[in-house]
């Protein structure tokens, strides 16, 4: 399971509103890469075949098979605030993260 609070869902909603996208959401990837070897990609994407949908609110958080193994358990909020914006995910299954915070291991 992947939660979300009801800030990111707004947030959601108004990108996949923007974008055009219908049945979709934010599509949360993890791939190769970064410093410690994993890290977070994330796309506002249309729905595909196999993917697990987590919904709050009347947003849409598509993971694939593969990332949902690294994800599950996982909170994702959306901060606003003068020093940086963006989505954060409050991952349980991290054991270890790079000093910029951008890549992780499990």
């Amino acid at each position: 399971m992947i939660e979300m609070t009801d800030t990111a869902a707004d947030k959601i909603k108004k990108l996949a509103t923007e974008k055009g996208i219908e049945d979709g959401g934010l599509r949360v990837k993890v791939v190769g890469g970064g410093c410690s070897g994993l890290t977070y990609k994330m796309d506002v994407d249309q729905r595909r075949d196999g993917d697990k949908v987590f919904e709050h609110g009347g947003a849409k958080l598509v993971i694939d098979r593969k990332s949902f193994l690294y994800l599950n358990g996982t909170i994702l909020d959306y901060k606003d605030e003068l020093m940086s914006s963006g989505f954060m995910l409050q991952n349980p299954n991290v054991k270890r993260s790079c000093g910029c915070g951008s890549s992780f291991i499990v």
